[in-house]
Order: C-alpha cells, then structure tokens, then sequence
C-alpha cells in the first residue's frame, strides 16, 4: 500500500504504483508514472511526461523532468524516462527532451546521481553509473554503463563518455572520452585506464592488460587514428573487451580528447 502525504499535490493523471511513498510538499504533475517501491521524500518537483521506474530513491528539492531552457524548446510534449534503483540526492535536476533530438531524456538502472547534479535534456545516461556532487551535463550527452563523473566535472554538449571511464574532479570535457579511459586535470587529457575499477568489476589481469596495450597504442604512440585501431582490431580478435574501447571509438562523433 502507498504511503502518500496528504500535503503533497498530485496531478488526478498521474500514476502510482503499489508501496510508493511521496512526501510532503512534493508535488507530481501530469502524465507522471510511478513505479512500485519508489520512495520521493518531501520538497521534490516531478514534471510532466516522466516515467520513474520501481524502487527508487529521491531526495529532498530535486527537480525532475523539468522543460529545458535550451532556447529551441518551445513547450513540446518530449519525455524523461529513468529505470529501476536509482538513487537521485538532494537537489538534483534532469530535464526532458527537446523535439530537435529524440524527444528524450534517458537515465537507466541502478545509478547514483550525487547532490545537484545536473543532466541536460537529450542526455542518455547507462546502469550503475556514478555521478558526483555538482557534475553537469549539458544537452545530449552520451554516459555508458559504469563510468564515474566526478564532482564539479563539466561535460560539452554533444559529447560521449565511455563504459567504465572515470572523468576527475573539475574536469571539463569538449571532447569525447572513449571505454575505459580515465581522465584528470586542467586541461583535461586522458590519462591512463580505469584499472581499479575494472578490477572491482571483475576483469582479469589478462584483459587489463590488453585494455591498457589498446590505450597506449591510441594514446601514446602518436599515430594516426585509423591506424591505431587497425592495430588495436587485432587485439580485440584476442580478448573480446577491447572490442568495447574499438567500438566506442569508432562512434566518436566530436573527436576523441586525446
């Protein structure tokens, strides 16, 4: 059974799934579902046109599903969608789609978007990602299952943020960071791998070791960039993960911050 406050302002449209519990003050506008088990504490504005998945968490004064105020939106009925067990701390705020893009904003399962995070509308974001306290996103970025963005990072428009990549504190990204790259500093590059990561996540010494040869074929060697994943294909036909880093190479779209 719901556990709803008698405060809060739902929209008569809107849909609550079984055993969600909204606070006070928390108002849920039109066309909003609510999947069984999530959990809205007080202070929380959930626009229009978004659908929230089962079991998740979301903290005091976040905004969510919010009209973007990219000057192109003017006031199309676009979407925010966001999975199952997430948790979404205090302050944050996701804005929908924009009509320009896909209509949508996506965030997946079982992340952790920190205090005041910000995700731009068109923004696609994988499962079990990390995003750290003031981390920005701009309109249609692209964050791939488990990368971490680190406190007060700034991520371009239009710029892709591989699987398993770590993004340092106060990075500002123009470019695209592909699979398993961590980047730091100011200005941002590339630095090595996420290898602890990958560790934690199960990888074997042996594909480490392969995802580390790729990386410096791209990053050190100075050659150009077709011909280093010429080079790194062959790897890749020899542990299938570094066909991860292949693949998200070869979809760059703003060039690679090397």
């Amino acid at each position: 059974m719901s556990q709803i406050d008698p405060r809060a302002i739902i929209d008569p449209s809107a849909v609550i799934g079984d055993d969600v519990v909204i606070g006070p003050w928390t108002l849920i506008g039109p066309d909003v579902k609510i999947g069984d088990g999530t959990v809205i504490h007080s202070h929380v504005v959930v626009r229009a046109l978004t659908d929230i998945g089962k079991n998740n968490r979301i903290f005091q004064f976040s905004t969510i599903g919010e009209d973007t105020p990219d000057l192109k939106y003017k006031g199309e009925p676009t979407r925010l969608i966001i999975g199952d067990n997430n948790t979404i701390r205090e302050g944050v705020t996701i804005h929908r789609g924009t009509v320009q893009d896909q209509g949508l904003t996506s965030i997946g399962s079982d992340n952790l978007l920190m205090a005041y995070v910000h995700i731009g509308h068109d923004s696609v974001v994988g499962n079990n990602c990390i995003l750290v306290n003031n981390a920005s996103l701009a309109g249609h970025v692209h964050v791939g299952d488990w990368a971490i963005i680190s406190g007060y990072a700034l991520i371009h428009q239009f710029v892709s943020v591989g699987a398993h990549s770590f993004i340092g504190a106060g990075a500002y990204l123009t470019q695209d960071i592909p699979a398993y790259v961590m980047a730091a500093g100011t200005p941002t590059v590339p630095k090595t791998i996420n290898s602890e990561g990958l560790r934690r996540r199960g990888f074997d010494k042996d594909q480490i070791a392969a995802i580390k040869k790729a990386y410096k074929i791209i990053y050190r060697q100075g050659l150009p960039l077709e011909e280093a994943l010429e080079q790194i294909q062959a790897l890749a036909a020899e542990q299938l993960v570094v066909q991860v880093l292949v693949d998200s190479v070869r979809a760059s779209k703003r060039g690679l911050q090397r």
